[in-house]
């Protein structure tokens, strides 16, 4: 089975030829990432801050999740390694 262009690493120009060499200058670069930067959808100010709030949120969920279980797994490691007596 053939492997696809950009697996092997070739590129193909427009005439359909092989320059696996050929590089992209900084000024093609530059004119690649303005073009692409135009196309960034960026989100509203409400939709920002719905995301701002569900992040919020979500850690500080995880934030409790993992105290809870750092402390019940500190007191059963507790428990497990001075025997169990509260004198």
């Amino acid at each position: 089975m053939a492997d696809a262009p950009a697996v092997r690493g070739g590129r193909k120009d427009s005439s359909g030829g092989k320059h696996p060499d050929k590089r992209t200058g900084p000024v093609t670069f530059y004119r690649q990432v303005v073009a692409e930067l135009r196309k960034v959808v960026y989100p509203t100010r409400e939709q920002l801050s719905t995301y701002f709030i569900v992040v919020i949120v979500f850690v500080i969920v995880m934030i409790a999740l993992v105290s809870v279980l750092d402390l019940g797994l500190g007191k059963l490691a507790f428990e497990i390694f001075t025997g169990g007596d509260n004198i």
